[in-house]
């Protein structure tokens, strides 16, 4: 099965986008108080691309982009597939949950992480360990590599893919703007929602 009874996907939404910044970053890139304009903004793109019950979603599951486009295709009763390059604990540690978002909000991303893994629609696939520590920072990008290569296995005709992305590179290896590389190599269909213009980035 591919996931939640969907034995042949109609089409696969990938996504990528940023995180929501977290309190002490320096330059802004996705501001909490720019989550409503972002999640607006993939319901649209979903909207227009026809995305419902007989397709899937693949994307990490981080606070942020991710979630929000979880969110939205678990709103059109699509199949959803969250890849986690970390063990669980160790990924909502490091790509979940913070103490808070901002000085007066708290976080509610760990509680959104689990309402969505949590729907019978969705499977979570985490990524084998590897041996080596010091390529540790490299997971992300594996993680990439292996969704690339899951969407793709369905056809590249079928992949659409969905980024939230500001046009630079990301803080660490395996960003979004890795991501969109390895999809334009192998041909697929891009949707590229420009955070810079949704949250004024200058």
């Amino acid at each position: 099965r591919v996931a939640a009874g969907i034995e042949m996907p109609r089409r696969i939404f990938w996504f990528s986008g940023h995180m929501i910044d977290k309190p002490d970053r320096k330059l802004p890139r996705f501001p909490p108080d720019c989550e409503p304009k972002i999640a607006a903004a993939i319901d649209a793109t979903l909207t227009e691309l026809g995305a419902g019950p007989a397709d899937l979603g693949i994307t990490q599951g981080a606070s942020g982009g991710d979630l929000l486009f979880a969110e939205a295709m678990l709103k059109r009763d699509a199949a959803l597939e969250l890849h986690l390059p970390l063990p669980e604990a160790t990924f909502i540690s490091k790509s979940v949950a913070f103490d808070k978002v901002s000085s007066t909000v708290p976080d509610r991303w760990r509680e959104r992480y689990f309402a969505v893994r949590n729907q019978q629609s969705v499977r979570t696939i985490v990524m084998p360990a590897i041996d080596d520590p010091q390529a540790s920072d490299g997971v992300f990008e594996r993680c990439n590599l292996c969704m690339l290569e899951r969407a793709f296995s369905f056809g590249a005709d079928k992949v659409r893919f969905i980024c939230v992305w500001n046009g630079e590179g990301g803080d660490g290896p395996g960003g979004t703007d890795h991501m969109r590389e390895s999809v334009l190599k192998s041909g697929g269909a891009e949707y590229w929602i420009d955070s810079r213009k949704l949250c004024r980035q200058r």
